[in-house]
Order: C-alpha cells, then sequence, then structure tokens
C-alpha cells in the first residue's frame, strides 16, 4: 500500500514538473562550473569589475519588463478571457521592452560616470538588445507554464545554458575579457524563440490593443514589488556586511552564504515555478484546488527539509575537501544560512497561492513587512560580526515565514468557491 502511495505521488504532473526543472538547474550547474574555471583562470579582478556593473545594472532594470508579473496573469486568467490577454500582454510587452532598451542605453553613461569607466557604456547598451527578443516569446512561454509542459521550460534552460558556457568559454580562450560573458547572453535568448515557438501554436493578430491593460498592470505592478523587494533583501546582508566589517568578512560571508544556499536554492526554485500553474489550473474547482496546494507543501516538505539537513550536517567534511581548507572558518555561517533555506520554500509557497487567487497586493504587503522586520534586525546584528548576521538571516526566516504561510492559506483557502474568495475581498 505505501509503496503504491508512493509511486501514485511520484508520478504526477507537480513532481514531474520539478524533476524537468530540477534537472535544467543542475545541468546549469554543471554545465557553469567549467566555465567559471575558466574564467577564474583567463579573466582579471578588473575584469570581474566591469562585469558586475554590467550585469547589475541589467537584472535590476529586468524587474521592469514586468515578465514574470505579465507571465503570471496569462497563466491565472480564465479560459474566457485568455486570447485577449494575450494579445494585450504582447503589445504590452513590446511597450516596455522597447522602452526598457532605451532607458537602459542612457542609463549606460551616468553609471559609466559613477564609476568613472567608459569601457561599460556599450556592454550595458549591447545587454539591452535582450529586451527587443523578450515579445517574440514571452506569451507563448508562458502560455505552455499554464499548460503544465514546464519540461518545454526546462529545456530552454538547457539548451541555453549549454550554449552560452560553450560560447563564453571559447570567447574567453580568444581574450574577448567581459565580452566573453556578455555576448553570450545575447546570442543565446534565440533559444527561447525557437524552442518556445515549436512548442506552441499561439501568434499575436497583427491589429493592435490593449484591451484589459489595466487589469494586467494591476496585477503585474505587485509582483513587480514583491521582486524589488526580494532582490533588496538578497543583497541587504552583503552591503551592511561590507560596509561595517570590511571585505575581509564580505568575502568569507558571500562564500558561505552561496556555497550553502546554491543546491538548496535550485530545488527550492524547481519547486516553486512548478506550484504557480499547478495551482492555476485547478482555480475553479475549490476542493481540488485546496487538495493540490496542502499536498505540494507535504512534498516540498519531504524533499526540502531532508536536503537541507543533510547538506548542514555534511558542511564539515565537503568544505574543506571541495573548496580547500580556507574556507573552513567559513562553515558555522554556512550552516545558518543553509538551515534558513528551510522555511523559505513554504513562504513561497504561500505567495503563489495568494497570487493565484488574484491576491497579490497582499503577497506584496507582506514582502514589504517581511523585508523591513529584516533589514532592522541585521542592522541590529552587524555589529556583533558575520555569524550573528548569518544567525539573524536565520531567525528572521524561522520566525516570519511560518506566520505568513498560516495566515495566508487561512486567508485563501476558505470553505468557498474559489470566485466568492476573489469578490469577497
Amino acid at each position: 500500500m505505501l509503496i503504491n502511495q508512493l509511486k501514485q505521488k511520484l508520478s504526477g504532473q507537480f513532481l514531474r514538473n520539478v524533476g524537468w526543472l530540477g534537472g535544467a538547474e543542475l545541468a546549469n550547474r554543471i554545465f557553469r562550473l567549467g566555465t567559471t574555471v575558466t574564467l577564474a583562470r583567463l579573466l582579471n579582478a578588473y575584469d570581474y569589475g566591469l562585469v558586475a556593473i554590467v550585469m547589475t545594472t541589467y537584472e535590476f532594470t529586468t524587474v521592469f519588463t514586468l515578465r514574470a508579473g505579465i507571465g503570471s496573469k496569462i497563466i491565472q486568467t480564465e479560459e474566457k478571457n485568455l486570447n485577449l490577454i494575450c494579445e494585450t500582454s504582447y503589445w504590452l510587452n513590446w511597450i516596455l521592452s522597447i522602452a526598457l532598451f532605451l532607458i537602459q542605453c542612457i542609463l549606460a553613461f551616468p553609471v559609466a560616470w559613477f564609476y568613472g569607466n567608459d569601457q561599460v557604456i556599450l556592454p550595458i547598451c549591447v545587454m539591452a538588445l535582450v529586451y527587443l527578443m523578450l515579445p517574440i516569446f514571452s506569451v507563448q512561454s508562458a502560455l505552455i507554464q499554464r499548460e503544465n509542459r514546464l519540461k518545454i521550460t526546462a529545456i530552454c534552460n538547457a539548451v541555453q545554458s549549454l550554449l552560452s558556457n560553450i560560447i563564453t568559454i571559447v570567447l574567453a580562450l580568444l581574450g574577448m575579457g567581459i565580452w566573453a560573458i556578455v555576448l553570450p547572453i545575447v546570442l543565446t535568448t534565440p533559444v527561447w524563440i525557437v524552442i518556445n515557438y515549436m512548442n506552441h501554436s499561439w501568434r499575436p493578430k497583427m491589429s493592435f490593443s490593449l484591451n484589459q491593460w489595466q487589469e494586467i498592470i494591476k496585477f503585474a505592478k505587485n509582483i513587480l514589488g514583491v521582486e524589488l523587494l526580494n532582490k533588496l533583501r538578497a543583497n541587504f546582508d552583503y552591503l551592511l556586511v561590507g560596509r561595517f566589517l570590511g571585505v575581509d568578512a564580505l568575502g568569507v560571508y558571500y562564500f558561505a552564504f552561496n556555497a550553502g544556499l546554491g543546491i538548496s536554492m535550485n530545488v527550492i526554485n524547481a519547486l516553486t515555478w512548478s506550484l504557480y500553474p499547478h495551482l492555476c489550473a485547478v482555480r475553479e474547482n475549490f476542493k481540488l484546488f485546496k487538495q493540490r496546494y496542502f499536498s505540494s507543501l507535504k512534498t516540498i516538505c519531504l524533499i526540502v527539509v531532508p536536503l537541507v539537513l543533510l547538506q548542514s550536517s555534511l558542511a564539515p567534511f565537503y568544505v574543506p575537501i571541495i573548496f580547500g581548507h580556507k574556507w573552513v572558518t567559513a562553515i558555522p555561517i554556512l550552516i545558518l544560512i543553509c538551515l534558513s533555506a528551510a522555511p523559505r520554500p513554504f513562504g513561497d509557497a504561500a505567495s503563489m497561492l495568494l497570487n493565484s487567487v488574484d491576491k497579490s497586493h497582499i503577497n506584496l504587503y507582506w514582502n514589504l513587512i517581511f523585508t523591513v522586520f529584516f533589514a532592522i534586525s541585521l542592522l541590529l546584528a552587524v555589529k556583533w560580526g558575520i555569524f550573528w548576521v548569518a544567525a539573524t538571516v536565520l531567525i528572521t526566516h524561522v520566525i516570519a515565514i511560518p506566520i505568513f504561510t498560516v495566515w495566508a492559506s487561512n486567508y485563501a483557502l476558505q470553505n468557498k468557491p474559489i470566485k466568492e474568495v476573489i469578490g469577497n475581498y
């Protein structure tokens, strides 16, 4: 009986999607390992500094494409409104992408002035070309996720990663410097166009339409706010440690954070990316919707908690073997940061739940409250060193996320149809 239940659970669409996305993330890590070694040997600190400036500018500008928010709206919209939402989303994507292309090109000049280096201007402008490709495939990509065919998304990730890393290594060996990192991103983005077009039949009408654009923007702007707050939380501790404790302490902390969360976050991302379309597919059936949500929470618990505990307990053994004895002092910090991964997917799942019932604004409020709580806690902890910064990261996540998860679940999953849940608030 137990074996049959296990087989049934492992054969579900949710776990199949997790498997595909998790496999793509694993492949990406393997590909990047060779690239990282190559770049470390061929690029100097100056090149890495230029790359950091270009990529930071690009990453923060990318949030304003509203790609995640518009895509999420397509995934969770009702079938009767789908064609209209897709058409409007297509033209909104073009408007936003062209605007951001121009904005990033203009920003290249003040960024260059701020850092006193004109060499970043052209790479920043070239990176902006990616925006002009996003609208071509974004709707198809969202529709594929809506249909729970995340195998296609995983293939896109894996193929682009493979090609990008091969091109990066070749260009680095040719002595291209910063261009070895910038050009592959631009050159491999068409992979998404080709694969998504091959796997979905939706094509835009040539008549310009912005019907119901307010509804899309209203939904997407909350997702935008959440993404910006997530980026702030992801970097705030680095800023504090570097500013108040010095570059050496930042180096140890940065290593511990990335080594501690790298594997776990890959798994967490695969789970949460799979969960949203999994829920939206049964949005009209409250009983099945509720069942899928709590079943997914159990799956997350069975996968993430043992993985985090295993990685944390093995840290004293694998860190000196893989990374070298010079990083032994980072092990206590790594363990704390790794343990902080355990509650994260439950908070992400609750956020996906709220988004799926049109309560993205509640998700935004929660992220704002959590970010303020997180920032104040770190400001108090930083005076005692990086160990207490890491401990504070763990404590804030352990305290805040379970409270939010329980509250959001009770808020969204009342014993009534989803349409009533949406309409009553």
